[in-house]
């Protein structure tokens, strides 16, 4: 938001703004009963001990903050163009901790079934032979990679980084409205919101007792440093990106120095007899990891969008070679159809032996 805009009701007052509720939508500060939820009781305690003009000036400070730090997400049709400053909200979202359990469960469920299902669409595809998914949407979906098919993943690990769109329901109750297997953003952001607030609302951390998210990102660090398959010891890591007149191009930088890992383009690399190499002014250097920014078919002229600017000639080749792990595995986007979550609360009955956690948005295929 630009501008500050809430009212403070007086020291002690049961809520921090004076607004009604609107019948039939799901309130997140306010309870049906009138009264406000037992999460956001320490928020707003801090923040109206600290005052409306005191509120604004920390929030003047985190607009410095991401100036500063060149926060940006690049909307090519906005007037601001590639400086287009981020977007954050002054008062942080509160999610309780046993809300945040349920939705943390429900999502690595889902996680794991999606990867369940890749797995089988780029091997025996039994899924299509015992009619749980129809063929149509397998054929017929731009995704689906057939140059994939003959790739061996490692561990059978497609998705190494998966992201989900939630939405609550007018009862309150999240849905997945969207997922995202292809190459998913968000987390460099989320990180740089968590240090921005930490610095402008220090004191509402400490009294929250938020969850850490450096925990997350290790993990997704010691992850993609085990699926190597040469030199597991030091491997090289890098992530490649468009460049820097994609969207999200700040996330990608910032992650990459983040996490310790390369932040390259595709001219940065070339294959040499089924290997990838990172080209450098002394020599060319062994790659054995590779975390992609960038859709699926636009990764390889030669077995992909032969019209691609962006790809690496030969890409596809070294993965098959078995020389070089993609981060997601090239062909993950073929679930990012939304008509995949028509059929997934019966995939998670045969796949996992167990109901999906949380529900997709109403979705049907309409060839049935």
């Amino acid at each position: 938001m630009d501008e500050l805009v809430a009212e403070f009701s007086p020291p002690g007052a049961p809520n921090l703004w004076q607004y009604e509720t609107l019948p039939g939508h799901f309130d997140e500060v306010i309870g049906a009963t009138g009264q406000m939820r037992p999460a956001w009781h320490r928020l707003i305690g801090a923040l109206e001990a600290m005052g409306v003009a005191e509120l604004d000036r920390r929030w003047q400070q985190a607009q410095r903050l991401i100036r500063d730090n060149g926060v940006t997400y690049n909307l090519y049709h906005d007037a601001a163009g590639l400086n287009r400053p981020w977007q954050l909200d002054a008062i942080p979202y509160i999610v309780d901790a046993n809300e945040w359990a349920h939705i943390e469960a429900a999502v690595a469920q889902r996680a794991g079934l999606l990867n369940q299902i890749l797995i089988d669409l780029y091997g025996r595809q039994q899924l299509l032979t015992d009619g749980l998914l129809p063929a149509e949407l397998l054929f017929a979906n731009d995704g689906f990679l057939r140059a994939a098919k003959s790739i061996r993943v490692p561990g059978d690990i497609y998705l190494h980084h998966y992201a989900a769109d939630l939405a609550r329901s007018p009862t309150g109750q999240w849905w997945v409205v969207n997922d995202r297997t292809q190459a998913p953003s968000g987390a460099g952001y989320a990180l740089e919101n968590r240090l921005v607030m930490t610095r402008s609302l220090p004191e509402v951390f400490r009294e929250c007792q938020v969850n850490r998210l450096a925990e997350f990102f290790a993990h997704m660090r010691n992850l993609l440093s085990q699926t190597a398959l040469t030199r597991k010891d030091r491997p090289r890591i890098v992530m490649l990106t468009p460049g820097p007149y994609n969207e999200t191009y700040f996330e990608h930088a910032y992650l990459a120095r983040y996490l310790g890992f390369i932040l390259v383009e595709p001219d940065d690399l070339t294959v040499r007899e089924g290997r990838v190499f990172l080209k450098t002014l002394d020599a060319l250097m062994p790659v054995d990891v590779i975390l992609r920014r960038m859709d699926d078919a636009f990764c390889d002229q030669l077995e992909l969008r032969g019209d691609s600017l962006l790809g690496v000639p030969g890409l596809v080749h070294a993965a098959r070679s078995g020389n070089v792990v993609i981060a997601n595995a090239l062909g993950s986007g073929v679930i990012q159809s939304p008509a995949i979550m028509a059929f997934l609360p019966a995939l998670a009955a045969k796949l996992l032996g167990e109901p999906l956690l949380m529900p997709s948005v109403a979705t049907w295929w309409c060839g049935q």
